[in-house]
């Protein structure tokens, strides 16, 4: 199929992709290092065998970050997502972030954390041009947050949600990875957490990412069992109209007063593939167009070989024109298959 994808030549050029999706969105993993250990990311054979880190010198600079996001803007590329690892414990995030505000044709830049950083850098975040914050937030137990990433630290996390809130960002995003047998006891906490405070609670489909994944049919709770469940309790959940900017959750309002909401992403039962706008650039410096498939353009040797824009531009194409049509991922479990190998660390959660 040879239908044209955005023209390098031309600035302000609309991307799309060899399936007519449109491209706007740009995720960028700052580092793999994170001062968690979670059991969905840090696989079985990484926690026996020690993981093995990006080199710093190995990572894109701040500099080299600000030129791809200027040149990906100037192609159409409108909101940027910062991931990691954990893209607070990079030195001097605040003003790498502050400089990715300026740029020109960017109106969305996004932050997803673990939390643990958030109470001391909410204000700065906010200040920097940062416009909506996730938090990945899988339990409310202390004692189960520790089990859950390795780390006894959940009070940390507590604060910064509420520090979050309390300088403007609205709503905060809490993201929670469901797993059976593990946090389903919690999901109505959750949603109560969403009465009383502005947050979207947004359950997350568990998915099978790396050659020694901990996921499994007996952890996996699918989108739909979890809305069956809430609606038993709480009633009606009356669905709220997508914006141009809003990603795949499936967003809903709960019956009666309620400051937040609720929202379900659904990878493996409801695959969205056909609206996917997004093209990650992971730590290592790849480009990847697609979580689920470990084709990746090297945009770092590109650029460190004296790249011109010209030269970036090319390789944003090639990546797009590489995006798979979708994922074939709980097909590929039955089969005992995987097309996702790489860390989750450094492609960006």
């Amino acid at each position: 199929m040879n239908k044209e994808i955005a023209s390098s030549q031309t600035s302000k050029s609309r991307l799309v992709d060899l399936f007519s999706r449109s491209i706007s969105y740009l995720r960028l993993s700052l580092t793999d290092r994170c001062n968690l250990r979670c059991i969905y990311c840090v696989t079985e054979d990484e926690e026996n065998s020690g993981l093995q880190k990006v080199v710093h010198a190995e990572l894109l600079t701040y500099e080299e970050l600000l030129r791809i996001v200027s040149v990906a803007v100037d192609m159409g590329i409108s909101k940027v997502r910062l991931t990691g690892g954990e893209p607070l414990v990079r030195r001097n995030v605040i003003d790498f972030i502050y400089k990715l505000g300026q740029i020109q044709g960017l109106t969305d830049v996004r932050l997803t954390t673990n939390g643990v950083l958030l109470e001391q850098y909410a204000e700065d975040l906010l200040h920097a041009g940062v416009t909506k914050v996730n938090i990945s937030l899988d339990t409310l137990k202390p004692e189960r947050f520790k089990k859950i990433t390795g780390v006894d630290c959940f009070e940390k996390v507590w604060k910064g949600l509420h520090k979050a809130i309390a300088v403007g960002f609205s709503p905060v995003k809490v993201n929670v990875v469901a797993m059976r047998n593990i946090n389903d006891d919690e999901f109505t906490d959750f949603v109560e957490l969403a009465r009383t405070l502005p947050l979207q609670i947004r359950f997350i489909e568990f998915m099978p990412i790396g050659e020694s994944t901990r996921w499994g049919k007996d952890s996996y709770i699918s989108s739909d069992e979890i809305k069956e469940r809430l609606m038993t309790q709480f009633g009606r959940l009356t669905p709220v109209e997508k914006k141009h900017a809003d990603g795949p959750a499936q967003v809903f309002q709960l019956e009666g007063d309620c400051m937040g909401s609720i929202g379900f992403i659904s990878p493996m039962s409801h695959k969205f593939c056909d609206r996917c706008n997004r093209l990650r650039l992971t730590s290592a410096g790849t480009l990847r167009s697609c979580l689920l498939c470990d084709q990746e353009t090297d945009l770092k040797s590109i650029l460190r070989a004296g790249a011109t824009d010209e030269d970036i531009r090319k390789a944003l194409v090639e990546a797009i024109r590489s995006k798979p049509k979708g994922h074939e991922l709980a097909e590929q479990f039955d089969q005992h298959r995987n097309s996702c190998h790489g860390q989750m660390s450094r492609i960006g959660g």
